[in-house]
């Protein structure tokens, strides 16, 4: 069996690696990615920032996996960086990152950039100047009750950059196109700059039946470890079920169980279930990236 981390060594050459190169380590759920990123780490002097876009939030930790004992003591940035119930976007995630990634630089240490949502990813390893848009106050809500041909109808009103993409896959992305579109519109004179840094993409892909395998046998450890007491907890800070169910997957089902809209086993198989599924749409965002000109090197 190829070992990860030679296998990286390996693309990365005999030759210094310049310290402006970002590695990135991406994959599915439970694919191992943070344990990897450590020993590359470990290796060759470097730190971490996390793309994940629950992980930002503090004392969510059992339901997104942050995992944080397996850093040991490699620094790490973008994890605990928001209050649960603030909103975060793409946009500012960029900014985060170039913050984190210069910090690295200035260090003289290497950059790795770990995790697995796909749009943050892609987002700084290609430019993604619209991200940087500002929301316009109340746009968004305004929108939110429409439905997709709707929006759509309201996407062909608008003259679109050729370089602006439009992710169609959710009604919540649709609008922040809208949103982007609506800027551009009142600022004419907006010029996008945005440099991606070089970066080494390595993919994990393991096969199906490990990684249903192993994702199964995650949520078993959660909930074990205590994940519903720590939704409990939440909830008695004050965070709403509405703002737990926006973040989705453990959260979302996690709140309609203790809603009494399912009981637990009826909420530990849809779980799972929709776990799986967001894998898939993982891959099958990564697949996208290849598409989009990415070169990844799987595993």
């Amino acid at each position: 069996m190829i070992n990860k981390l030679d296998y990286i060594l390996s693309l990365l050459g005999q030759t210094v690696v310049p310290k402006e190169k970002v590695i990135v380590i991406l994959g599915p759920t439970a694919s191992g990615k943070t344990r990897l990123a450590v020993q590359l780490a470990q290796y060759i002097n470097g730190e971490i920032i996390s793309a994940d876009s629950r992980q930002i939030y503090r004392r969510m930790d059992i339901g997104t996996g942050k995992d944080l004992t397996e850093y040991l003591n490699i620094p790490y940035h973008l994890i605990d960086i928001q209050e649960p119930g603030t909103q975060y976007n793409l946009g500012n995630f960029i900014t985060d990152f170039n913050r984190a990634y210069q910090s690295i630089l200035k260090k003289g240490k290497h950059t790795i950039l770990c995790g697995g949502t796909g749009l943050y990813l892609q987002s700084v390893i290609q430019p993604a100047p619209y991200a940087l848009i500002p929301s316009i106050e109340g746009f968004k809500e305004a929108l939110s009750k429409e439905t997709e041909s709707e929006l759509m109808e309201r996407v062909s009103s608008y003259t679109c950059p050729q370089d602006f993409q439009i992710d169609h896959s959710t009604n919540k992305r649709i609008i922040r196109a809208i949103e982007i579109l609506e800027f551009l519109r009142q600022n004419p004179d907006f010029k996008p700059e945005q440099q991606a840094p070089d970066a080494l993409v390595i993919g994990l892909n393991p096969p199906l039946e490990k990684r249903r395998s192993s994702i199964s046998k995650r949520l078993n450890e959660r909930l074990n470890n205590g994940f519903l007491q720590e939704v409990e907890r939440l909830l008695a800070e004050g965070i709403s079920h509405e703002q737990l169910q926006y973040y989705g997957l453990e959260y979302k089902y996690a709140s309609m169980h203790m809603l009494g809209q399912m009981d637990y086993p009826t909420f530990f198989s849809k779980l799972e279930t929709e776990i799986h599924r967001y894998a898939k749409r993982q891959m099958t965002y990564f697949r996208k990236m290849e598409k989009d000109g990415i070169n990844i090197h799987w595993i």
